[in-house]
């Protein structure tokens, strides 16, 4: 027994630094997500055609694992085990991707990851009774700040035509998300349970509907651009990055893990300037340092005992 636990205290660094990685890597992928799909959808890609080939490809590789594990939430209330079923595998990438045809990356990365913790603190407090405490509330409300610098003032000096669209389309995924994550918590089911039933359900159900708007066609796109999107959209995007954040909360909990979210605004703000070429105005520049700063401090990393949202 001492043997053991020694051998496992020694294990702690490297288990950090492996969290540590994984978490990075995370927050980098979920900023990629936002860059890759602005390029898509400005380009030769329709918003049906990246959620089926985030879909399909990522469905048919984990059959397997479904097959075993299982692809129906037991146990839940119908509208329960529909957010689970849909919620984060088809209604948030669809709705954030839509978003992303009207309004540039570096406002998505704000107000779509950069809110979640805003309407996760709702949707805990509508769904379990959580209250965030006092340094939480004062992370959200800046979080919400900025957000407001970011869309509303963008908005009223008419500096983004037709980006609002995009903004409520942000917004609105964010706050799927953040539903998904309380029930989805609230489940007891594992990440990679979590995973194919999300994969199977998402697949079946969305496919239909996809196919069905007519603007699943590929027209102008070449096989390469094909392979490439399914590659980022499904495998790293849709399987490794879940894999990746399960395995930081295992390492790091919860509430470090979220932390790291902080950098997602911020790392699609650089992105969105290197590689699209979007402009970005020192009201923008402020807004999503708000944001990233309400978003480290309401990920409860600071306080000295964790609260039960980021258990």
């Amino acid at each position: 027994m001492i043997k053991g636990r020694k051998a496992g205290r020694m294990d702690i660094p490297g288990a950090r630094a492996l969290g540590l990685a994984a978490a990075l890597a995370t927050v980098t992928i979920w900023a990629a997500f936002m860059l890759v799909t602005r390029f898509a959808v400005q380009g030769s890609f329709t918003v049906e055609e990246l959620l089926i080939l985030r879909l399909v490809p990522g469905a048919v590789v984990m059959a397997p694992v479904m097959w075993r594990l299982g692809v129906m939430p037991k146990g839940l209330s119908w509208p329960r085990a529909a957010m689970l079923m849909v919620g984060a595998s088809a209604v948030f990438p669809y709705v954030v991707s839509k978003g992303l045809a009207y309004a540039p990356a570096s406002d998505g990365g704000a107000l779509a990851p950069g809110m979640l913790p805003f309407w996760t603190a709702l949707a805990a407090y509508a769904l379990a009774g959580e209250v965030p405490g006092p340094r939480r509330r004062l992370g959200l409300a800046i979080i919400l700040a900025g957000a407001m610098v970011v869309s509303l003032w963008q908005i009223f000096l008419g500096a983004a035509d037709g980006a609002w669209k995009g903004h409520l389309m942000f917004l609105t995924g964010s706050g799927f998300w953040a539903v998904y994550s309380v029930i989805f918590r609230q489940s007891g089911l594992s990440p990679l349970r979590g995973l194919v039933i999300g994969l199977f359900w998402g697949t079946l159900l969305g496919s239909p509907l996809l196919l069905a708007t007519g603007n699943v066609r590929f027209a102008g796109v070449s096989a390469g651009d094909i392979i490439v999107m399914t590659v980022i959209q499904s495998f790293v995007i849709g399987i490794l990055a879940m894999f990746l954040f399960g395995y930081a909360v295992q390492r790091l909990g919860a509430a470090q893990t979220a932390a790291f979210g902080a950098l997602t605004p911020i790392l699609a703000l650089l992105g969105g300037v290197a590689f699209l070429g979007e402009t970005v105005t020192p009201l923008k520049v402020l807004g999503v340092s708000l944001v990233a700063a309400g978003v480290f401090l309401a990920s409860g990393v600071l306080s000295k005992r964790p609260s039960a949202l980021a258990s």
